[in-house]
This record gives structure tokens, sequence and C-alpha cells, in this order.
């Protein structure tokens, strides 16, 4: 599952704001809010549209309460870890994650 700067973005927002209370109904505002806190200012639009491509996607979950909507992750941080790292390993290392491991060492030791 590929997502963008933004879409990581907005999600590691909607996760920091339901690690203390799982069942917090997010709205949009709330994630500009806190995208802004963060240093990340983007207009409420924007938010909205891709908070809604992240909805079409089925990683977050759009609910209605009253006439207002919130969202709330379908999974979390680390369930999104796993299956981005699996389909890293599919998509370049034909499923192979020693490859793969062996490929990030190499790479960073030079890097780093």
């Amino acid at each position: 599952m590929v997502c963008g700067k933004l879409e990581i973005d907005i999600l590691n927002s909607v996760w920091n704001m339901t690690e203390e209370c799982e069942d917090a109904d997010i709205s949009i505002q709330d994630v500009v809010d806190d995208l802004a806190r963060n240093g990340i200012k983007r207009a409420y639009t924007t938010i909205k549209t891709v908070m809604d491509r992240l909805t079409v996607k089925s990683i977050l979950v759009r609910y209605k309460v009253g006439k207002k909507f919130y969202y709330k992750a379908a999974m979390n941080k680390r369930e999104m870890a796993v299956e981005s790292v699996q389909e890293v390993a599919d998509q370049f290392f034909g499923g192979d994650y020693a490859g793969m491991i062996h490929f990030i060492e190499r790479e960073f030791e030079l890097i780093g």
C-alpha cells in the first residue's frame, strides 16, 4: 500500500490522537490543527481530499455522527508498517526477506 508524504503525515496524526483514546472521534479540523502544531500547514480542503482518498483506499474509515463526519484508522501503525514491508519485499525482492535485509544492510552501510 503506497502512501504519499502527506498521507503518512495524516495517518501519523490520526494514530497519535487515538493513542490515548482508541475510540476518539477525529474530524478533519482535528487533523488540520494537529498537523499545524507539528509545522505542517495545509488547507482544510487539501486535508479533506487526502483523508477521503485514504478512505477510498480503506486505510481510514469515515462515519457520521449527527451532521459531522469523523475518521478512524482501519489499521494501526504496526499493521501498516508490516503490510508496507511485505509489499516492498514482494515488489522489489520477489518476497525474499533475507535478500531485502541484506540489500538494506549493504545500502545503509554505504550511507551511514
